[in-house]
């Protein structure tokens, strides 16, 4: 299990703090530190079984500077999308929690954090 965070953000801490209460495995990744590339983006979008505008921080500055709420939300831009994602991680939904299943969850709230949870393996 892997656990994207940014450490000021209280979402991303109180993650934290039920995985460790419920003595969870898993690796940190400080994306704003080790930024994903556009293929880690992608692979974590086919996990969650979103696109890229579902999990952008359309209100952060950069979205407004870059006009994301202009950009078209379709096949046609979706590499767009990823690529801006990478470009400016700071617009990436947080926490992200890659389960063990394969799958992933955007853990903002105590029961999706208990949803990776529950995804381990057998």
């Amino acid at each position: 299990m892997e656990i994207w965070i940014n450490p000021a953000c209280s979402k991303c801490r109180g993650a934290l703090a039920l995985l460790d209460a419920e003595g969870a495995e898993y690796t940190v990744r400080r994306y704003l530190e080790d930024v994903p590339t556009s293929d880690e983006i992608r692979g974590v979008l086919d996990r969650l079984g979103l696109e890229p505008w579902d999990i952008a921080r359309t209100q952060e500055a950069v979205a407004e500077e870059l006009g994301l709420e202009e950009w078209g939300r379709d096949a046609a831009h979706r590499d767009r999308w990823i690529d801006a994602l990478s470009a400016h991680p700071r617009l990436i939904q947080r926490p992200l929690i890659t389960a063990e299943d394969g799958t992933a969850v955007v853990g903002r709230s105590e029961e999706a954090v208990r949803d990776a949870l529950s995804r381990r393996r057998p």
